[in-house]
């Protein structure tokens, strides 16, 4: 990788990757891949924009963990930093349920990372990709293409979700089992698509998680078992999902879809795409944004 402009040699971590269109920005479990679209001079000064923000976003985020992981269960904590703020509005909406501001932080970090990266530039489109939650820019008249996947353990991309400028979707984020978090759900994955990708990123958790049954096929763990840290505490986490009959299936992703309809008519996400064992549903995505045997509003589809 070739080294960007700014960077240092030790902390974060930022390079251009060898296609030399693209940022590669690490810091301990933050790992972003950025790209912009505009003439070389402002995707350079955005990129160094970009690179100067994330510098301080993981010790930003470290400082003000305790409070990231206490529930959302009364007065909503008193948090200082940028991105704890972008995590805590995106989770206050969705107030009742179990919820910590960490249901956020992928699409909250990649969300401020944006902001830093177009402020004062001059860019047709972009987007920061924090491990699959996605915050977009757009230009009058661009438009972006996100490839949603069926399975989060085999990242294949089944279908593409079209984002046009005059939308006023930003953000994509995808959860599911077997992802980076803990799940309570068996979706295999859920996609949504929202205003800001913390938005998405919360919606998408909160989605996985109701796409569940009870069934003896699926073996639950307490969190704190897997992770002494967790912010889910002793909470039944998924940890193995046995076979499903189709009733099962069909079931379990109702329950999803449920979720994601009432979030839909609330206005907090545009759509979903859910997931699970080769079928799946959809709602808010037409026809001709989701491609390769995608559904449309509410139907399932095996």
């Amino acid at each position: 990788m070739t080294p960007v402009p700014g960077a240092t040699g030790g902390g974060p971590q930022a390079a251009l990757l060898p296609d030399g269109r693209r940022l590669h920005l690490q810091h301990g479990p933050i790992d972003l891949i950025i790209e912009a679209f505009g003439a070389p001079d402002q995707v350079h000064s955005a990129y160094r924009q970009a690179t100067d923000r994330f510098r301080s976003v993981l010790d930003e985020l470290v400082s003000e963990l305790p409070l990231l992981r206490r529930p959302l269960d009364g007065d909503p904590p008193p948090l200082t930093g940028a991105v704890a703020r972008r995590m805590l509005a995106a989770c206050l909406p969705h107030a009742g349920v179990f919820l910590t501001p960490m249901a956020a932080v992928a699409g909250a970090v990649a969300d401020e990372v944006l902001a830093a990266l177009r402020r004062g530039r001059d860019l047709a489109r972009a987007y920061v990709n924090d491990g699959g939650d996605i915050a977009v820019h757009l230009a009058p008249d661009e438009r972006f293409e996100a490839g949603i996947v069926a399975d989060l353990r085999r990242p294949m991309i089944v279908a593409t979700a079209t984002i046009d400028a005059v939308a006023p979707v930003r953000g994509i984020a995808t959860s599911g089992q077997g992802g980076r978090s803990f799940s309570f759900g068996i979706a295999d994955a859920v996609t949504v698509l929202a205003r800001t990708a913390a938005e998405a990123d919360v919606a998408a958790t909160l989605i996985a998680n109701s796409v569940s049954i009870d069934s003896p096929a699926i073996r639950r763990r307490p969190a704190s078992d897997l992770q002494a840290d967790t912010d889910l505490g002793d909470r039944p986490v998924v940890v193995a999902v046995g076979p499903l009959s189709d009733d099962d299936v069909a079931a379990a992703l109702h329950a999803g879809l449920v979720e994601a309809q009432r979030m839909q008519a609330a206005g907090l996400i545009a759509g979903a795409w859910l997931g699970l064992r080769g079928r799946h549903c959809s709602t808010g995505l037409t026809m001709p944004a989701v491609e390769q045997g995608g559904s449309g509003d509410g139907r399932m589809t095996a």
